[in-house]
């Protein structure tokens, strides 16, 4: 009796420590959920976030004289400002180890003797021109040397003349200019203006080597039209090709690229079918979009779309900046599709034209003629009153928005909206396209179609071992399956991309042929062995008579591809590729889904074999040995009983294996040529969540964001296994209350 107190002492501890120890892993592996949860939230949060504007410094300047024009560096630790007396003064915005806040740290003259500012016109490209009453021009490039003298930063300003410190003449004429616009590369700059006796001219500056070195050039000066009416708005694009000119609300576009002549590309009206006038304009980072301010209060976007016959310009999108004022000024980012608009009070208004987002409103200015710009980085701000004002900005993700990222998005150059990823582009005037629908629809493309592929194999063969196998066979098959589940899947994702797919290219006739040929012979072959003596079927152990059916499936499908090159011939011309695509449109792909499928599936089948195998193995004996007593044949009693009853652990087998299917990264990575695109046909490929992390998150910088979308591309891949998961439980729970009293 002792003996058997401690025993039972013993296994209660045990038992209680089993229950613990259970318990407290189940807890751990939900909190883990949870804090993996959390942190993608804690990374994803910032894409959504308004943008802010915030003052950092207000720089006390001299009042003697009007500022036409601010700028401020990179760090925003230095501001300046050209005045009408032609001074440019730089000052200290912060303090640090050697200079003040508000320290004035060079001021210079930009004129000599007897010359008279007109207008200043500041450039995309950190340039300021500086317009003479007499007609000519000087270009000034404000810079800022870094130098590091015992590990201490700093930063002296200068001014580069990229053009020569002299002046020089727009018109060859030397007449007065009425407006102007200007750009330049390192190897030509280019004046377009109306002059005062209202002739529309260019002028071309041809480097002799290059801007960035030698200021030296010659100068081609053409007349565009010789007598022109006032212009309204200017602008040159800035590959120097293209001038676009606002007169009367009318926009004509002028070729530049020619030496010779300057025809005009095209011509339209922005606001023909209402009764508000152009205000303002301005070119889109890129310039591919032109923005026109209208005196009804909005900016609308437009630009180039591919049509049947012919490329037009066309008003893509609307932004309502004021209800009850023009929208007096617009100044564009230099590297994002942001804008800001603003109104003659001074309302100051913050847009990203991609995700249509409007991103901050405010009162920021006295009045529209306050000189006012944009930091390089897009982080600050700097305008001119009485004092010279710096603001942080904080809008650090202006493209990502729910409506951009999940609707698809009128693109600049596409001839419609559409569903598009494209993260990174050798320009710095891209236009980033995170639309999440196609690696989305990829993941969900590829997973269906691997399940297509291991679910009705997986279930068949683990019917089939289950029920019908001989012991002693299954005893092998069985572990045999589930090994092939601990073959990595590198190594699948190798042999489908280098060995699967041009094989299958080579032979497409022949897949497709498999699906008849093997069938049959399966059939076939069971008839035969059905009508074969028991004399005969008695000579072979009953564990080898499935095998029998290898070599007829082995020689059903080496007959299929000795017949592919005839078929392919008699059918399709000598090229089922070539059909496919010039005959039916479909696209082709080497690397598709039909090459996932059968990859990715190999990969499924172990894991929803094996759970299946299991399910029906577990049948309780009494309910087929009931069954089969009552007269029910095998079939009967599978299809009635068994099936029934293990419902819910096959359900559970191929919801594990959907699961699987939509987190395999390796197979879709390898074996895809990771497009991303929406189209459910079986020959073109795919991107799928997990391959694009995979691919693109070792490249993207930290905190920006690409790598805060991608972050949220893990996020959504979290709450596809979560729902999958989750119903799969709770399909699994109804089935199992429903077929419990079997």
């Amino acid at each position: 009796m002792t003996v058997s107190a401690k025993s039972f002492e013993a296994r209660q501890v045990k038992n209680t420590l089993a229950r613990w120890l259970i318990s407290a892993g189940g807890v751990s592996v939900l909190f883990t959920l949870v804090l993996i949860f959390l942190y993608l939230v804690y990374v994803i949060k910032p894409v959504f976030e308004s943008a802010t504007i915030e003052p950092v410094a207000s720089i006390p300047v001299a009042a003697s004289s009007k500022t036409l024009a601010v700028g401020i560096d990179e760090q925003k630790h230095i501001a300046f400002h050209i005045n009408q007396n032609g001074n440019i003064n730089f000052y200290q915005t912060n303090s640090d180890d050697k200079h003040q806040a508000n320290e004035l740290l060079l001021s210079q003259s930009l004129l000599a003797e007897g010359e008279v500012i007109q207008e200043v016109l500041a450039t995309n490209i950190n340039q300021y021109i500086i317009l003479l009453n007499n007609g000519s021009a000087r270009v000034i490039q404000p810079s800022f040397k870094v130098n590091f003298v015992a590990d201490e930063r700093t930063v002296t300003p200068t001014i580069f003349y990229p053009l020569g410190d002299e002046a020089i003449f727009i018109d060859e004429q030397e007449s007065e200019i009425d407006s102007f616009s200007f750009t330049m590369n390192e190897e030509r700059a280019i004046f377009v203006a109306l002059t005062k006796d209202k002739r529309f001219i260019k002028t071309s500056l041809i480097a002799e080597d290059d801007f960035n070195y030698d200021s030296e050039f010659s100068a081609e000066y053409q007349i565009i039209a010789e007598e022109f009416s006032a212009i309204s708005h200017l602008a040159i694009t800035p590959d120097l090709l293209i001038s676009v000119v606002v007169k009367n609300n009318n926009v004509t576009l002028y070729d530049l690229g020619d030496d010779w002549d300057v025809p005009v590309i095209t011509e339209f009206n922005p606001v023909y079918d209402t009764s508000a006038n152009i205000t303002s304009m301005a070119l889109l980072s890129g310039s591919s979009s032109i923005l026109f301010g209208t005196s009804d209060g909005e900016v609308l976007q437009w630009f180039e779309v591919a049509s049947e016959n012919a490329r037009k310009y066309q008003q893509i999108r609307s932004f309502k900046a004021s209800t009850d004022e023009p929208v007096s000024k617009i100044y564009p980012e230099t590297y994002r599709k942001s804008f800001y608009a603003v109104t003659p009070t001074g309302e100051v208004g913050v847009y990203y034209t991609t995700s249509e987002a409007k991103l901050w409103q405010g009162k920021l200015l006295n009045s529209d003629q306050q000189p006012f710009a944009i930091a390089p980085r897009a982080n600050g701000l700097i305008t001119s009153s009485s004092t010279l004002d710096a603001f942080d900005v904080e809008n650090e993700h202006p493209e990502v928005t729910w409506s951009a990222i999940w609707q698809e998005v009128w693109y600049e150059g596409y001839p419609e909206p559409d569903y598009i990823w494209q993260s990174t582009s050798g320009s710095d005037d891209f236009e980033a396209k995170f639309s999440l629908m196609p690696i989305s629809f990829g993941t969900l493309k590829a997973a269906m179609y691997a399940m297509l592929f291991a679910v009705p194999i997986a279930i068949s063969a683990a019917i089939y071992t289950a029920y019908f196998m001989p012991p002693g066979l299954r005893k092998t098959v069985k572990p045999t399956i589930e090994l092939m589940e601990a073959l990595p899947t590198v190594i699948l994702g190798f042999l489908a991309g280098l060995w699967l797919a041009p094989l299958i290219e080579a032979y497409l006739p022949a897949v497709f042929l498999l699906l008849i040929v093997l069938p049959l012979a399966t059939v076939l072959t069971a008839f035969a062995w059905f009508k074969t003596p028991k004399s005969l079927k008695l000579i072979l152990p009953e564990s080898f008579a499935p095998l029998i059916l290898l070599p007829f499936l082995l020689f059903a499908g080496w007959l299929s591809f000795e017949c592919s090159p005839v078929i392919e011939d008699a059918l399709f011309g000598g090229d089922m590729r070539q059909y496919i695509t010039n005959d039916l449109g479909i696209n082709f792909d080497q690397r598709n889904a039909l090459v996932v499928g059968i990859a990715m599936g190999f990969a499924v089948v172990p894991t929803i074999f094996s759970m299946t195998e299991d399910a029906i193995f577990s049948v309780p004996k009494h309910l087929t040995s009931g069954s089969l007593a009552l007269g029910a044949t095998q079939w009967q009693t599978l299809v009635k009983v068994v099936l029934l009853t293990a419902s819910p652990g096959i359900f559970s087998a191929v919801m594990m294996g959907l699961g699987r299917a939509v987190g395999e990264t390796m197979i879709v990575l390898m074996a895809t040529g990771n497009t991303p695109v929406i189209d459910w046909s079986i020959f073109q490929g795919m991107r799928t969540l997990s391959a694009n992390i995979a691919v693109e998150m070792p490249e993207s910088e930290v905190g920006s964001s690409h790598y805060r979308i991608l972050f949220l591309a893990a996020f959504v891949l979290f709450v596809f296994t979560f729902i999958f998961n989750t119903l799969a439980e709770f399909v699994r729970q109804r089935l199992r209350e429903k077929y419990s009293s079997l």
